[in-house]
């Protein structure tokens, strides 16, 4: 089985200053952030430095993380911006203006505010929901292997993972509610 992202109270403590656990929770988030680094990013090289720059600013930022439970969350946002980042700079670098469709600033905006949004919506799931969501939407595991690591039946883990994505799916659709 993978390694599991950090406990709730190995975050709490970072988010406090504990140094020890600072250090505990990046090192544990690493192979996470990795892993979405090499499925977000051009290329290998930039899939390093984009985990390396997330983990910096885990490093520096922790103690802005709102809720506990969206660490997954919040460390994909930071990868898949810092990917994007670096595509658009080999982009304007590496090619001629006309030939790169840009992304303007005007929809880099609007990405960075609807990822702001799915994150806020998934941080307000009760935690056995977003456990299912994250394992298996965000980091990709099989069914079998999030219901087996959660200790669920493998209807169990679809039941939350349909009830999950209901609710963020509402909450995305009203967001007045």
């Amino acid at each position: 089985m993978e390694a599991e992202w950090p406990r709730e109270s190995l975050i709490v403590a970072a988010q406090g200053g504990d140094a020890s656990a600072i250090a505990a929770l990046v090192s544990g988030s690493h192979p996470h952030v990795q892993r979405f680094a090499r499925s977000l990013c051009a290329s290998p090289e930039d899939a390093e430095d984009s985990a390396q720059e997330a983990l910096i600013i885990l490093y520096r930022k922790i103690g802005t993380l709102r809720a506990t439970g969206a660490l997954a969350s919040w460390m994909f946002r930071i990868v898949r911006n810092e990917c994007l980042r670096r595509a658009r700079r080999a982009w304007r670098g590496g090619a001629p203006a006309e030939s790169v469709a840009m992304v303007s600033a005007e929809e880099d905006a609007l990405d960075r505010l609807e990822a702001q949004r799915v994150a806020a919506a998934i941080a307000e799931l009760p935690a056995d929901q977003r456990r299912v969501l994250i394992m298996r939407d965000i980091q990709g595991h099989s069914g079998r292997v999030v219901a087996d690591a959660l200790g669920l039946s493998t209807a169990a883990m679809k039941s939350r993972l349909h009830r999950a994505r209901a609710t963020v799916r509402a909450l995305l659709d009203n967001p007045a509610s």
